[in-house]
């Protein structure tokens, strides 16, 4: 049996576990355990240990849950609430005013968090139920959370480019500058065609009524405050990071206190809010660590096989495909994967395979980080098994239906796709920030 057999056979395996219904850390560490052992006999277990220590000496993952807390800190205790108050108050006169405040509180807790699901939660509790209630299209406002939200995984501190510094061996400071720019470009984007549709048709988001925008200037500025906290917490973490004053797990760590003095700060911490945060911390931390487990112990037993090598022959050799062919390919496939897999488990499945040959391609992995992390988005948003469209469907009104969900994304993701091709045609958007700034 040659080699390139038994890798498609891994592939296949793992990939009819997951259609079944496999935890996604079990299936990859399952095969690659197995595939292994038949291969190499007892010293193939020495492939998961050696993954494990790998993964115990990486010092930035202790980023993860600092992270994952900080969010979590800012939504239970209502801060983020907060927020969208102020958006509300200041935004409301303009036709899809509320629309375009939703996606810049998308972007504050994308900023503040570095997930989707917590954006996409604080948008379907918060957001959406003020929306619906004063008029606004609920097709067209179930897309603004899910493109909104998707955010989380594009701009800094994004916690999947985090993941993908580890598997792809990047820097990921470095990585995180390069989502700066697409991210906030991505952002006006959506504001964009939120302020045009609504300017020719008012219907789809009305602005507010005049009793509800009387509102005296005092309140408004005592509203504003509401943003500074965010800011606090935003450049105690990401500006002291910037300046180089900080290390990248020392600025996690700061963000974290931070969010948590600002909580006690507006007396709304309590024993049970941070139960719940760290209980939740926990669990999601776990769950990253096992599935960055897996997939090195995966990545070991393909790299052995010389599957990525194999695949390269293929493309170059005897297929004759030129880079920008296979480039293209790779996001299609991952656009398709994401139909019924989430980002965490499409970097995991072929970064094994797509790292080494963008490397080979000439391409930088910088740049190819936000490429995945956009293509991410897209992934997430396309039917019929895309990731957002179910979180929204389960977090969601009861009036809004799965045919609504699916009819609201198919702006957002032309959108989202013309977003992408910029980044491919002009990769300066990428890459210029991450040249021009020295972190440590």
């Amino acid at each position: 049996m040659s080699y390139e057999f038994i890798a498609l056979l891994m592939f296949m395996t793992m990939m009819v576990m997951l259609i079944t219904g496999q935890r996604v850390y079990g299936a990859i560490g399952f095969v690659a355990v197995i595939f292994s052992l038949l291969l190499w006999g007892d010293g193939g277990a020495e492939i998961a240990f050696s993954a494990n220590m790998k993964l115990m000496k990486w010092y930035p993952l202790l980023t993860l849950p600092l992270f994952i807390f900080m969010g979590y800190i800012l939504s239970e205790t209502g801060i983020a609430e907060d927020l969208y108050k102020m958006f509300h108050v200041w935004m409301g006169p303009l036709n899809g005013g509320l629309a375009i405040g939703t996606i810049g509180l998308m972007v504050i807790i994308s900023a503040m968090n570095g997930l989707s699901v917590a954006g996409m939660a604080i948008g379907a509790s918060i957001a959406l139920p003020e929306l619906l209630r004063r008029g606004y299209d609920k097709v067209m406002m179930t897309g603004v959370i899910q493109a909104g939200s998707s955010l989380g995984i594009l701009v800094p501190p994004s916690v999947v480019l985090v993941l993908y510094g580890m598997i792809s061996r990047q820097p990921v400071g470095q990585l995180w500058l390069a989502g700066v720019f697409p991210g906030l470009m991505m952002a006006g984007l959506f504001i964009a065609y939120i302020a045009v549709r609504c300017y020719f048709q008012p219907h789809l988001g009305p602005a507010l009524s005049k009793d509800e925008r009387n509102v005296g200037w005092g309140e408004k500025f005592r509203l504003l405050s509401a943003g500074i906290i965010p800011l606090f917490i935003f450049f105690s973490m990401t500006g002291l990071f910037l300046m180089g004053k900080t290390s990248l797990v020392e600025s996690a760590a700061v963000g974290a206190m931070a969010s948590l003095i600002a909580a006690v700060l507006r007396r709304r911490l309590t024993f049970d809010i941070l139960h719940v945060c760290v209980e939740k911390t926990l669990a999601i931390s776990c769950m990253f660590m096992w599935i960055i487990l897996a997939a090195l112990a995966f990545g070991a037993v393909f790299d052995g096989l010389g599957a990525v090598r194999a695949i390269e022959t293929l493309f170059l050799d005897n297929l004759g495909f030129d880079r920008w062919t296979i480039l293209i390919l790779m996001q299609l496939s991952f656009i398709l994967m994401g139909t019924f897999l989430d980002d965490t488990a499409m970097l995991v499945i072929v970064a094994p395979l797509y790292v080494p040959m963008v490397r080979q391609l000439g391409f930088d992995l910088i740049w190819y980080g936000v490429l995945y992390t956009i293509t991410c988005q897209i992934a997430y948003m396309t039917p019929p098994f895309g990731y957002n469209l179910f979180l929204m469907k389960a977090m969601a009104p009861p009036e809004v239906t799965l045919g609504d969900i699916y009819r609201s994304v198919t702006p957002f993701v032309m959108i989202m796709m013309l977003g992408l091709g910029l980044v491919i045609i002009f990769p300066e958007l990428a890459l210029w920030l991450p040249r021009s700034v020295s972190i440590k």
